[in-house]
Protein backbone atom coordinates (compact mmCIF):
# COMPACT_ATOMS: atom_id res chain seq x y z
CA UNK A 1 0.00 0.00 0.00
CA UNK A 2 0.99 3.62 -1.17
CA UNK A 3 1.13 5.73 1.91
CA UNK A 4 1.35 9.01 -0.34
CA UNK A 5 -2.06 9.25 -1.69
CA UNK A 6 -3.01 12.41 -2.99
CA UNK A 7 -6.41 12.56 -5.08
CA UNK A 8 -7.13 15.97 -6.43
CA UNK A 9 -10.44 17.45 -7.78
CA UNK A 10 -9.06 19.04 -10.60
CA UNK A 11 -11.83 20.85 -12.01
CA UNK A 12 -12.05 22.67 -8.83
CA UNK A 13 -10.05 25.42 -9.60
CA UNK A 14 -11.29 25.92 -12.96
CA UNK A 15 -14.75 25.89 -12.47
CA UNK A 16 -14.11 27.94 -9.11
CA UNK A 17 -12.66 30.63 -7.41
CA UNK A 18 -11.07 29.19 -4.05
CA UNK A 19 -11.66 31.66 -1.22
CA UNK A 20 -10.91 30.09 1.98
CA UNK A 21 -9.54 26.50 2.80
CA UNK A 22 -10.26 23.87 5.38
CA UNK A 23 -8.40 20.45 6.38
CA UNK A 24 -10.76 17.73 7.89
CA UNK A 25 -11.67 14.20 8.80
CA UNK A 26 -14.19 11.97 7.28
CA UNK A 27 -15.81 9.36 8.65
CA UNK A 28 -15.28 6.19 7.22
CA UNK A 29 -16.22 2.47 6.96
CA UNK A 30 -12.84 -0.07 7.10
CA UNK A 31 -13.42 -0.97 3.68
CA UNK A 32 -13.18 2.71 2.64
CA UNK A 33 -10.07 3.71 4.38
CA UNK A 34 -8.25 0.36 2.56
CA UNK A 35 -9.58 1.46 -1.20
CA UNK A 36 -8.49 5.29 -0.52
CA UNK A 37 -4.94 4.06 0.06
CA UNK A 38 -4.92 2.03 -2.74
CA UNK A 39 -6.10 5.53 -4.81
CA UNK A 40 -9.37 3.95 -5.67
CA UNK A 41 -11.07 7.25 -5.15
CA UNK A 42 -12.26 10.16 -6.79
CA UNK A 43 -13.63 13.34 -6.26
CA UNK A 44 -15.31 14.85 -9.65
CA UNK A 45 -18.07 16.92 -8.88
CA UNK A 46 -18.06 16.48 -5.25
CA UNK A 47 -19.00 18.95 -3.22
CA UNK A 48 -20.00 19.59 0.59
CA UNK A 49 -23.87 20.64 1.87
CA UNK A 50 -24.81 21.45 5.33
CA UNK A 51 -27.88 19.01 6.94
CA UNK A 52 -28.50 20.66 10.61
CA UNK A 53 -25.31 21.67 11.90
CA UNK A 54 -23.15 19.08 10.47
CA UNK A 55 -21.40 19.29 7.20
CA UNK A 56 -21.77 16.32 4.75
CA UNK A 57 -19.55 15.52 1.41
CA UNK A 58 -22.16 14.37 -1.57
CA UNK A 59 -20.80 12.54 -4.78
CA UNK A 60 -16.94 12.05 -3.82
CA UNK A 61 -16.93 8.19 -4.90
CA UNK A 62 -15.14 5.65 -2.81
CA UNK A 63 -14.68 2.34 -4.81
CA UNK A 64 -15.56 -0.71 -2.97
CA UNK A 65 -12.26 -2.84 -1.30
CA UNK A 66 -11.75 -5.54 -3.20
CA UNK A 67 -11.48 -8.26 -0.85
CA UNK A 68 -14.57 -6.95 0.77
CA UNK A 69 -17.41 -8.98 1.64
CA UNK A 70 -19.95 -6.09 2.41
CA UNK A 71 -23.48 -6.17 0.21
CA UNK A 72 -25.25 -3.00 -0.64
CA UNK A 73 -22.20 -0.77 -0.86
CA UNK A 74 -22.84 2.44 -2.04
CA UNK A 75 -19.79 4.58 -3.58
CA UNK A 76 -21.39 7.71 -3.32
CA UNK A 77 -22.71 7.81 -0.24
CA UNK A 78 -22.96 10.91 1.89
CA UNK A 79 -20.38 11.04 4.29
CA UNK A 80 -19.74 13.14 7.28
CA UNK A 81 -17.23 15.42 8.06
CA UNK A 82 -15.00 16.69 11.04
CA UNK A 83 -14.46 19.85 11.51
CA UNK A 84 -14.71 22.12 15.04
CA UNK A 85 -18.12 23.84 15.87
CA UNK A 86 -15.81 27.39 15.04
CA UNK A 87 -15.39 26.37 11.61
CA UNK A 88 -18.82 24.94 10.77
CA UNK A 89 -20.39 28.30 12.21
CA UNK A 90 -17.89 30.14 9.55
CA UNK A 91 -18.45 27.89 6.79
CA UNK A 92 -22.13 28.19 7.28
CA UNK A 93 -22.32 32.15 7.26
CA UNK A 94 -20.56 32.39 4.06
CA UNK A 95 -22.30 29.48 2.61
CA UNK A 96 -25.37 31.56 2.86
CA UNK A 97 -24.34 33.94 -0.20
CA UNK A 98 -26.07 33.61 -3.69
CA UNK A 99 -22.84 31.71 -5.95
CA UNK A 100 -20.77 30.56 -2.66
CA UNK A 101 -20.59 26.60 -2.12
CA UNK A 102 -17.94 24.21 -0.56
CA UNK A 103 -16.23 22.66 -2.57
CA UNK A 104 -13.97 19.32 -1.98
CA UNK A 105 -10.37 19.92 -3.23
CA UNK A 106 -8.10 17.17 -2.35
CA UNK A 107 -8.14 13.57 -0.34
CA UNK A 108 -4.81 12.68 1.27
CA UNK A 109 -3.71 9.94 4.00
CA UNK A 110 -1.77 11.26 6.99
CA UNK A 111 1.67 10.22 8.44
CA UNK A 112 -0.62 8.34 10.91
CA UNK A 113 -2.45 6.71 8.30
CA UNK A 114 -5.54 8.71 8.72
CA UNK A 115 -7.60 10.29 5.65
CA UNK A 116 -8.11 13.98 5.03
CA UNK A 117 -10.18 16.05 2.93
CA UNK A 118 -9.32 19.34 1.91
CA UNK A 119 -12.12 21.71 1.52
CA UNK A 120 -12.61 24.79 0.00
CA UNK A 121 -15.62 27.97 0.03
CA UNK A 122 -15.77 28.60 -3.47
CA UNK A 123 -17.28 30.83 -5.92
CA UNK A 124 -18.35 30.06 -9.26
CA UNK A 125 -16.32 31.37 -12.51
CA UNK A 126 -18.23 32.92 -15.59
CA UNK A 127 -17.71 31.69 -18.93
CA UNK A 128 -15.52 34.58 -19.25
CA UNK A 129 -13.62 34.40 -16.21
CA UNK A 130 -12.69 30.40 -17.58
CA UNK A 131 -11.75 31.67 -20.81
CA UNK A 132 -8.71 34.22 -19.47
CA UNK A 133 -7.84 31.03 -17.38
CA UNK A 134 -7.24 28.88 -20.57
CA UNK A 135 -5.91 32.19 -22.33
CA UNK A 136 -3.07 32.90 -19.45
CA UNK A 137 -2.12 29.03 -19.09
CA UNK A 138 -1.43 28.87 -23.23
CA UNK A 139 0.43 31.99 -22.99
CA UNK A 140 2.90 30.89 -20.30
CA UNK A 141 3.37 27.66 -22.53
CA UNK A 142 4.20 29.35 -25.79
CA UNK A 143 6.41 31.98 -23.22
CA UNK A 144 8.27 28.71 -22.02
CA UNK A 145 8.54 27.38 -25.83
CA UNK A 146 10.24 30.57 -26.45
CA UNK A 147 12.29 30.96 -24.01
CA UNK A 148 13.39 27.08 -24.64
CA UNK A 149 13.92 27.94 -28.56
CA UNK A 150 15.86 31.14 -27.24
CA UNK A 151 18.50 29.11 -25.30
CA UNK A 152 19.28 26.60 -27.73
Amino acid sequence: MNNSVNINNKKAKYDYSLLDKYTCGIVLNGNEIKSIKNSKASLNNSYCEFEGDELYVINMHVDQYENSSELNYEPKRRRKLLLNRQELKKIQKQVIDVGITVVATSLFITKKGIAKLNISIAKGKREFDKRNVIRERESKISLKRIKKNFNN
